[in-house]
């Protein structure tokens, strides 16, 4: 699979099939009965599968802390005014 193909088949993927897979490179990876070649396709793939996983965790995040003013206006949550 060239990277081209990877990065297209990782855009497809929805957030918990990245981790189901992630989860069971990581599985395994720790069995530790994986020849290396594989290991190694294995370990780039659940290094691209984490990244992919944590921009979306940011994209996530910094989408729920924007809040809608009353003129309409998105502004990034301040947890100062949360204290009050």
């Amino acid at each position: 699979m060239t990277k081209k193909e990877a990065v297209h088949e990782l855009e497809n993927l929805k957030f918990e099939e990245a981790m189901q897979q992630l989860e069971q490179i990581v599985a395994q990876l720790e069995q530790g009965d994986v020849p290396l070649e594989e290991a190694l396709d294995q370990f780039q793939k659940g290094v691209a599968l984490s990244k992919y996983c944590k921009d979306k965790l940011e994209n996530a995040e910094q989408t729920l802390t924007k809040i809608v003013n009353e003129n309409g206006e998105e502004t990034i949550f301040d947890q100062e005014l949360d204290a009050n």
